[in-house]
C-alpha cells in the first residue's frame, strides 16, 4: 500500500502533539527545524516542504511491514511471534572486563568491540549514561569507547539522530545499537533511501535490543531526583520476572523500587507497538529470564549470521543452548505484546481499518485480533 508522503506539519499533527512520538530520533539532525530537548522532539519552525524524510522515516506514520520486511528478509511480514530468525541462544562475553561493566552477558559490548577491532565497522553509535544520568549518544571508535556506553537507564533516547548527523558523503561503515521502534525507522531509511544520503548504505550492523516499553526520559527523571542521589547511581537494573522491581545501585546500596510505580512513567506509544525483540535487527539481545548474567541472542541476517561466527572464531563470545521453555515463554511474551498492541490501536481509533501507523494484512489483523 502506498500514501502520500507527508511534511512536519502532518507529522506534528499526526504524532508529536496525540503524543505518539517514539523519540527515535528518526527526524532530528536531518531536519534543521526539529531538535531533541528536554526529553521529547521540539518543532522549532514550520518548514516549508510539503514532503519530509521526517515524515516518511517516523515508526509512527504509515509502515508497510511486508515492504520493509522485504528490504531486510527478503520476504513478507509474517507477523511472527520473535519475528524472523536463523538462530536462538545464549551468550555471554567471554572477558570477565565486560560482563562486570555490561547490563547482563555483556553481548551487545562484545560483538560492537569485535566489529571495531576486526574493521566490520568503523565506527558505532550508541548511547551512554552521563554524569547526570541522563542518555547521550555517542560515536564510538574503540573498544573502550564501546565500554563507556555499556549498561542502560531505560530511557528513551533519539539514538538515529546519531545516524542523521554524519557527513553525507561519509565512507565509514556504521555499526548502531536500536530499540524496535528504531529498528523500524531504520528499515523505513533503507528502504526509501534518500538519493543524497549514502550514510544509511553504509549501516554495517544494527544491534537490537528487547524492549518492552521504555520510560519518558522528562517525567522518569524527575522522578529519580526526587528519591535518588543521582551523582551517586553506578547502575540501573529491571530484573526478569518475576522480580517486578527497578533496582537502582548507587556507591553504597541498592535502592528498589515497585514495578508497577515505575510504569505510570512509560511512553504513551509503547502502548501500540508490536515489537518487542528488535525484530528488523541483525542481531538482537536481550536478557534470559531466570539465568543471570547471561544474555539471549536472536541471529535474523546474513550480516547477524557473520558477525556471529567471527565472534565464535576469535573466542569473543561463550555461547549455549536456550532452554526450550525460556524460547516458548519468549515467544509467548512476543506474541502477547503484539496482540495487546493491535488491540490498544482499534480502541483509540474505533476502526478495525484504521491501525494507524501499522500496515499489516487483513489476515494477520484477525490473527492478532482473535
Amino acid at each position: 500500500m502506498l500514501t502520500a508522503i507527508k511534511s512536519v506539519k502532518e507529522l506534528l499533527d499526526e504524532v508529536i502533539k496525540p503524543g505518539l512520538c517514539a523519540v527515535c530520533g528518526a527526524c532530528v539532525g536531518d531536519c534543521p527545524y526539529l531538535v531533541f530537548y528536554k526529553g521529547k522532539i521540539r518543532l522549532l519552525d514550520l518548514c516549508t516542504r510539503t514532503e519530509g524524510h521526517c515524515y516518511e522515516y517516523c515508526p509512527r506514520t504509515y509502515t508497510d511491514m511486508d515492504a520493509i520486511s522485504h528490504t531486510v528478509f527478503g520476504k513478507s511480514y509474517a507477523g511472527n511471534e520473535i519475528g524472523e530468525y536463523r538462530e536462538v541462544f545464549i551468550a555471554r562475553a567471554t572477558d570477565a572486563r565486560v560482563r562486570a561493566k555490561a547490563q547482563y552477558g555483556g553481548t551487545v559490548s562484545a560483538l560492537l568491540s569485535l566489529a571495531l577491532s576486526e574493521g566490520v565497522i568503523d565506527k558505532a553509535l550508541l548511547s551512554k549514561t552521563g554524569k547526570d544520568r541522563l542518555p547521550a549518544g555517542i560515536e564510538a571508535l574503540t573498544g573502550k569507547d564501546v565500554l563507556a556506553g555499556a549498561g542502560s537507564n531505560y530511557m528513551a533516547y533519539p539514538a538515529l539522530q546519531g545516524l542523521n548527523r554524519l557527513p553525507r558523503d561519509s565512507g565509514d561503515k556504521i555499526g548502531i545499537v536500536v530499540t524496535p521502534c528504531q529498528g523500524i525507522a531504520l528499515a523505513k531509511m533503507k528502504t526509501y533511501p534518500a538519493t543524497q544520503r549514502s550514510d544509511i548504505k553504509n549501516v554495517s550492523l544494527a544491534v537490537g535490543l528487547f524492549c518492552t516499553w521504555a520510560l519518558s526520559y522528562d517525567r522518569f527523571y524527575d522522578f529519580l531526583k526526587e528519591n535518588v542521589d543521582l551523582p551517586s547511581v553506578k547502575k540501573f537494573d529491571i530484573p526478569p520476572p518475576p522480580a517486578n522491581r527497578f533496582d537502582v545501585y548507587t556507591r553504597d546500596e541498592k535502592l528498589s523500587f515497585s514495578l508497577d510505580k515505575v510504569r505510570d512513567y512509560r511512553m504513551p506509544t509503547c502502548a501500540y507497538c508490536i515489537d518487542m525483540t528488535a525484530e528488523f535487527a541483525d542481531v538482537s539481545v536481550g536478557a534470559v529470564e531466570g539465568i543471570e548474567g547471561w544474555n539471549t541472542v536472536i541471529v535474523r541476517t546474513s550480516r547477524g549470521a557473520d558477525m556471529i561466527a567471527l565472534a565464535r572464531k576469535k573466542s569473543k563470545l561463550e555461547i549455549k543452548d536456550l532452554p526450550f521453555k525460556n524460547l516458548a515463554h519468549l515467544k509467548e511474551a512476543a506474541l502477547l505484546k503484539k496482540t495487546r498492541a493491535v488491540k490498544e490501536i482499534v480502541k483509540k481509533t474505533g476502526d478495525r481499518n484504521n491501525l494507524m501507523y501499522l500496515g499489516i494484512t487483513p489476515a494477520l489483523e484477525d490473527k492478532l485480533l482473535a
